[in-house]
């Protein structure tokens, strides 16, 4: 029956879940581990935003920025934990984060030195290479603040590394 070959629609939302996940996951995630400096934090706050993803999944894809709805998510989840357990930032105890390709010696560092708003636009611009105008959606602020932030951030990092 012809019925049995055309996918339905259920079907076509799960394969393009699938597909943004395997295309998406380790990207978001190295984003977050750098951005909170927990590897295992950052795994779960992943996990987390993307079975949020996928609940809603329909949403989500009317979204301009899909990945930078799941990095907010991933982030804000992430932030909620480290307030709980009274830990805004922290050192890395092993270093879980495979990076391909491996950056400036000393860049992870001098990211993770940023104050947290600077890092998570740097971030979001630098590692994930969102726009301007995507940025400011994922992290909810404006245009002319990730500009602000951009520059700061830029400029303590080029401070930091010369």
């Amino acid at each position: 029956m012809i019925e049995d070959r055309i996918p339905s629609s259920e079907t076509y939302v799960v394969d393009s879940f699938e597909a943004f996940y395997r295309n998406r996951w380790q990207r978001i995630y190295r984003a977050v581990a750098v951005a909170i400096n927990d590897s295992d934090l950052a795994k779960e706050a992943v996990d987390e935003a993307m079975t949020r993803a996928y609940e809603r999944w329909r949403a989500v894809t009317t979204m301009s920025n899909p990945e930078g709805w799941v990095f907010r998510v991933a982030m804000n989840w992430a932030t909620s934990r480290l307030r709980r357990r009274g830990l805004l930032v922290r050192e890395l105890e092993t270093p879980g984060v495979t990076y391909q390709p491996e950056p400036e010696p000393g860049l992870v560092a001098a990211v993770r030195s940023l104050p947290r708003r600077q890092r998570d636009v740097v971030i979001a611009r630098c590692l994930l290479d969102m726009s301007e105008v995507d940025t400011a959606e994922a992290l909810g602020i404006p245009v002319g603040t990730v500009k602000s932030r951009l520059n700061r951030g830029l400029a303590q990092l080029k401070e930091a590394l010369t």
